[in-house]
């Protein structure tokens, strides 16, 4: 059960940060929403600026120019997207047209860290770029037809014929309690209405989306992996549940003379009981300690090897992640020793129908 909940937990925390640093949670761009175009810019630091910044669920905003394009590596070519980024400065800031490129791009063509890239951009004119890649990263995003190579943002600006203060969109990263669907939604709503307010008359209007809207495809597939999730906890709470009413029911039949000697003694069926589920109590409570310890541990083993692999054409990513969620992990203890010990109340049923006379005669 805690491996169930980790793994779920571990696909969206994985997801989410991935497309976070890809695209943003949230993105300001044209009404058009054609933002891969080279004649749809917006600026970069919109009036109202100051208003997003201060929306307490924003974390950054980040300018980014994108524009489609084609790599053609010997008789290979590819379509992908260009995104322009403010890139940290590091060794490679000496080379010239330099390009972060996803893995599933250098599998498909057949290009490594260090080689050019020969790439062309469809528009008024065909123009022709030769990129140098510097890196190759893994991205959460390969196993769809979004991808994305990530260069500066004033190499992408020069090949739209932009100026400094002009972009494609601003993305917004937001803090981790808003990334749920409905948070980034709510901050989109947000985004757009003041955008819509307090634009000035000379600024194009402007209208926000949130990455869920983008890849509605991907957040159906987790919402799917934790309905499935749940499905995993019941069936497993139900399995279990019913293994201690078997376990309870044989200590009962073992101990029957013992149920009959203390009836005559005066003991009535509800103290019985409690004496019964104390020691089953402590027998789950075991159980769930060595169950906590032994997940726990095979978790650390995934989160520090990625020994068990997916294939991120289908999963997205190419390993099982695993985020142990502590706050869920005691949820799930919780309920699951609740469940338990309601269920072990139907074999103190049976206590009730044991006749202290017939249990001393057979002693």
């Amino acid at each position: 059960m805690i491996i169930s909940v980790s793994v779920s937990s571990g696909f969206r925390e994985e997801i989410r940060d991935g497309i976070s640093d890809l695209t943003g949670d949230v993105q300001l761009m044209p009404v058009d929403m054609n933002y891969i175009s080279e004649t749809s810019p917006i600026p970069s630091r919109p009036s109202y600026i100051g208003d997003l910044e201060a929306i307490e669920q924003v974390r950054s905003i980040s300018p980014a120019v994108y524009r489609a394009g084609i790599v053609k590596v010997g008789e290979n070519i590819h379509g992908v997207l260009f995104k322009g980024v403010e890139r940290e400065k590091g060794p490679s800031d000496t080379v010239k047209l330099a390009v972060s490129i996803p893995s599933r791009l250098s599998e498909l063509v057949g290009i490594r860290k260090g080689d050019r890239m020969l790439s062309y951009f469809v528009g008024k004119n065909v123009k022709v770029r030769n990129f140098n890649v510097t890196d190759v990263y893994e991205g959460v995003m390969d196993g769809t037809d979004n991808i994305i190579v990530l260069a500066d943002i004033a190499d992408i600006q020069r090949l739209n014929g932009w100026e400094e203060d002009e972009v494609s969109t601003l993305e917004m990263k937001l803090v981790p309690s808003s990334r749920d669907a409905a948070g980034m939604r709510r901050v989109a709503d947000l985004v757009g209405s003041i955008a819509m307010e307090n634009a000035e008359d000379d600024e194009e209007t402007l209208i926000a989306t949130s990455v869920v809207s983008r890849y509605p495809q991907i957040f159906d597939w987790l919402n799917l992996i934790d309905f499935n999730v749940l499905f995993i906890l019941v069936l497993m709470t139900i399995v279990a549940g019913f293994n201690m009413i078997s376990g309870l029911l044989i200590m009962l039949f073992r101990h029957i003379s013992t149920i009959g000697t203390l009836k005559s003694l005066g003991m009535n069926d509800r103290s019985i009981g409690k004496v019964f589920l104390r020691v089953a109590s402590g027998i789950v409570l075991k159980g769930m300690l060595i169950g906590n310890a032994a997940a726990f541990l095979l978790c650390g083993i995934q989160n520090w090897t990625h020994i068990l692999k997916l294939n991120p054409e289908n999963y997205f990513v190419p390993f099982v992640p695993v985020h142990v969620n502590i706050p869920s992990v005691l949820a799930a203890d919780a309920a699951a020793y609740a469940v338990i010990m309601l269920l072990l109340l139907i074999p103190c049923l049976f206590i009730a129908r044991v006749d202290p006379a017939q249990t001393v005669r057979a002693q």
